[in-house]
């Protein structure tokens, strides 16, 4: 005897290593669904717009294997249970996610369907490790990254399941919503357009980029992976936050020289996943709980803030990073944290403003390694910068983009740097060439020393 499954995607498009899909399939016909629901429309506009483009190019590989992508919204509970009612399925299989409002949505779901008789379950897919599965030698979770690391480059995440031929597909098909009717992209505007040019979608996409980095690039990663204005990282980011390459998959591939700094990433962002699991304010405030009374100001509508986000801080290396940022959804690595440290330590301003704007504007946002990396250059993170390292960037720039090249391709006057002007939404009014100021908004050296003392005078 065969049973209907419902297979339930959320940030896992993807038809290769995926356990769930793996054991939905042994049950029978297999129903994939993704449903637009609070979680999605909380999403910002960089994020829900690429979103969109991930289901379609997974919808697309469905039907390659005789299958289709069902789109519903609405309330997740309410959904399933009408396609379970509306298909006779028996059973809703899904990927794990890790954080406070997710788990809770999925605690609800998996109670009520049992309740009802259908078999709910959910399965890993998203880290290397479950969070309750890497622990210290005392039995407790990590709370800093380089035990955990040590242990974790002697593990192996074991074998990828593999990408099915065909799936078998119901007898009729329940109705599906449309993309277009969606409109997950109306809050990017004419900036779709421009960003649309950098992003590399979709399952097939994301594996040949592995292939590609792994061959050419992967055996200088530890040397070239802060080089600003070149291309030795991977780009894997906006792949792994959508589920269209399985971490496993990125660690397996990687071989040779190179590949124990590339999995370290991964680990870092493991990391990131391990904290908020087990200790989940860290998505919501300080970490450090001591910081919470640090007198950070928190006006995202102050003029230098609206600076900083314009990349018109007169900052030569902060506006270009911000200016890369709006052009192609994502940030080199390096650059978030110049661009972090100069907001939260050179200006003062709440962690938390510029981890909202990351949310709005990168098409790879991951909700903990977003945390995490904000807490961390700010000082009030696990395994922070110590809170008296102020990054400055005028050394930053001299190191690591020692030529200029990459303030050039994002502040001079080619298509890079025009494209920023194309983007930016019409009401800030930026005009080539008029839209930076001759000198810093908080200059260099003063903005480091009104940090060291607000550190020096803080009250815990």
């Amino acid at each position: 005897m065969t049973r209907i499954t419902i297979l339930w995607h959320r940030r896992d498009l993807r038809l290769s290593d995926l356990p769930a899909l793996t054991a939905a399939r042994k049950n029978g016909p297999v129903i994939p669904v993704f449903i637009r629901e609070r979680k999605v429309d909380a999403l910002g506009a960089a994020a829900a717009w690429r979103m969109g483009l991930s289901v379609e190019a997974h919808g697309r590989e469905l039907e390659g294997v005789g299958s289709r992508l069902i789109l519903r919204s609405g309330n997740a509970l309410e959904v399933l249970r009408a396609l379970v009612k509306e298909t006779g399925a028996e059973a809703v299989y899904w990927s794990r996610e890790y954080d406070p409002v997710s788990r809770e949505r999925d605690s609800e779901v998996k109670a009520a369907l049992r309740d009802d008789g259908v078999e709910a379950k959910s399965f890993p897919g998203k880290l290397l490790w479950e969070p309750w599965e890497v622990k210290t030698g005392q039995g407790t979770p990590y709370k800093v990254f380089s035990p955990m690391w040590k242990t974790m480059k002697g593990e192996e995440p074991g074998e990828e399941c593999p990408r099915p031929r065909e799936l078998a597909a119901p007898t009729s098909w329940p109705a599906s919503e449309t993309l277009e009717d969606w409109q997950l992209g109306a809050a990017m505007q004419r900036g779709a357009d421009v960003v649309a040019r950098h992003v590399v979608v979709g399952e097939k996409a994301a594996q040949e980029r592995l292939r590609e980095f792994v061959k050419e690039r992967m055996h200088n990663y530890p040397k070239g992976r802060d080089l600003l204005a070149e291309r030795w990282t991977s780009g894997l980011s906006e792949n792994l936050t959508y589920g269209e390459i399985s971490p496993r998959q990125c660690w397996n591939a990687a071989e040779g020289e190179g590949s124990e700094t590339f999995r370290k990433e991964l680990a870092w962002r493991e990391f990131g996943w391990q904290l908020g699991f087990h200790f989940p304010h860290m998505f919501e405030r300080e970490w450090r709980e001591e910081w919470s009374r640090f007198p950070w100001k928190d006006d995202e509508r102050a003029a230098e803030v609206k600076a900083w986000k314009q990349g018109r801080t007169g900052v030569e290396v902060v506006d270009a990073a911000m200016r890369e940022l709006y052009v192609t959804g994502t940030m080199h690595n390096r650059a978030r944290m110049i661009v972090a440290s100069y907001l939260t330590k050179h200006m003062m301003t709440d962690w938390k403003v510029g981890r909202d704007w990351f949310a709005d504007t990168l098409v790879d946002w991951d909700e903990a390694s977003n945390a995490l990396g904000w807490q961390w250059t700010a000082g009030c993170g696990p395994d922070a910068a110590p809170y008296f390292r102020v990054f400055n960037p005028a050394s930053q720039a001299e190191k690591f983009d020692a030529r200029g090249q990459y303030r050039a391709r994002w502040l001079g006057r080619g298509e890079a740097a025009r494209s920023f002007f194309a983007a930016v939404p019409e009401r800030w009014a930026l005009t080539p060439g008029e839209d930076r100021p001759s000198k810093p908004v908080v200059g260099l050296a003063e903005g480091r020393e009104a940090a060291l003392n607000a550190y020096a005078e803080r009250d815990f």
